[in-house]
């Protein structure tokens, strides 16, 4: 990355831009943030719109993580009175 330009990487993760460093680091950041009242948590606790490891089946087991901490908070955020779900 060192011309300014973001490799074309094959490995891809559905809503996550992947990257890797110059020091060959992969990271990953998603393309949407998750909702606020999912992030309103301590600043040291998922879920992170960016994360990094050493290898990509690392990042992509770290993506997930991030993905099933903003599943769990969501289902703790209250419920407006009379919403219709599906």
């Amino acid at each position: 990355m060192g011309n300014g330009k973001s490799p074309v990487l094959a490995e891809t993760i559905p809503g996550w831009r992947v990257m890797r460093s110059d020091a060959g680091r992969y990271w990953a950041t998603r393309n949407e943030p998750f909702l606020d009242a999912v992030t309103r948590g301590p600043l040291d606790a998922p879920p992170f719109r960016t994360v990094d490891a050493d290898t990509y089946g690392e990042l992509l087991d770290e993506v997930h993580r991030q993905e099933r901490a903003a599943e769990q908070a969501t289902r703790k955020i209250p419920r407006q009175a009379g919403r219709v779900t599906s």
